[in-house]
């Protein structure tokens, strides 16, 4: 089966599942199944929503972590690595915990 494209709440196609599922509708897709020569509609909808903290990640003070640095920072990143990686003690101290990237996150940027 494969999906032939989803469409957001709002656009046409979704009028009917945006008035029953109200804004827990997430998205609506078409789907195709080739053997059976028909199209399937389907709903991607929230069906419980609670609070959760992100989990924080423990860093040794040696360990090389990736920092988000914003373009008109330009004092920060002259300050730091060209490649935007700093130790995490250093991130201590100038108060930027907030701003480590998860290892994944930064791997997956092609780093």
């Amino acid at each position: 089966m494969r999906t032939g494209f989803s469409l957001r709440p709002g656009q046409g196609g979704t009028k009917r599942h945006l008035a029953q599922r109200g804004e827990h509708l997430v998205c609506v897709r078409y789907r195709y199944g080739e053997k059976l020569k028909k199209r399937f509609n389907t709903i991607e909808a929230i069906v419980e929503e609670t609070y959760r903290e992100p989990e924080r990640r423990a860093f040794r003070a040696e360990e090389i972590v990736g920092l988000r640095v914003y373009l008109k920072e330009t004092e920060l990143q002259n300050g730091i690595r060209k490649d935007r990686e700093i130790r995490y003690d250093r991130t201590v101290e100038l108060g930027l915990e907030e701003r480590v990237v998860s290892q994944e996150a930064y791997n997956s940027r092609g780093r």
